[in-house]
């Protein structure tokens, strides 16, 4: 059995692999986190009046340009490159008859990601990440393409295993707890703290 940090790290490899994807370990590393974390809903979605949904990128990036420091700024920064990067890679089928469609998070991810690249360098985590950020922003499409094959490839779509996490944590379901050690992936409450990037 393995966990889900586990699935996506041989995920991403392989799918890296597959698209002649080269990388930094730590970029790679960082996207397996990503994925990771946003296997638990509440990490993707802002809680809103009419339930769970994406915040606009539009607004996300007036309130970096409204930020009251740097850490804001670059926080909100790497929530637009975040969820761009995951919802390009692995929601991106769905946009086909939307006002915006997946061209619209590519280049709004990786501006995030080229501009989070520069500001986050005179900070402490800015300064161990500011070379992932970049090459994130470089790269962006091409990992958009390492997210895309993921969701595509073998029986047990990526979506449908972050699916059946989401189930589980939710719920403690031992359908949905059996179906993950089916696919080969051992359940594990502690995923959020353990995880985060």
């Amino acid at each position: 059995m393995v966990s889900l940090q586990e699935f996506f790290k041989d995920s991403v490899a392989a799918a890296m692999q597959k698209q002649g994807v080269a990388a930094d370990d730590h970029t790679a590393y960082y996207v397996v986190n990503l994925l990771t974390l946003f296997a638990r809903q509440e990490a993707l979605y802002e809680r809103s009046k009419t339930g769970p949904g994406l915040q606009p990128l539009a607004l996300l990036l007036a309130e970096a340009a409204e930020a009251p420091d740097r850490d804001a700024c670059n926080a909100v920064l790497r929530r637009v490159g975040d969820t761009s990067l995951f919802v390009a890679g692995f929601l991106g089928d769905g946009f086909a008859r939307k006002l915006v469609d997946v061209d619209y998070y590519i280049n709004m991810g990786g501006a995030a990601y080229g501009r989070l690249s520069t500001s986050a360098r005179g900070t402490l985590q800015g300064r161990a990440l500011s070379g992932v950020f970049a090459e994130l922003a470089a790269k962006f499409r091409e990992f958009v393409d390492v997210l895309t094959e993921i969701r595509a490839s073998g029986s047990a779509a990526a979506l449908d295993v972050l699916r059946l996490y989401e189930v589980w944590l939710r719920t403690g379901s031992r359908r949905a707890a059996q179906l993950l050690r089916e696919h080969g992936i051992e359940p594990n409450a502690t995923l959020n703290a353990a995880t985060r990037h």
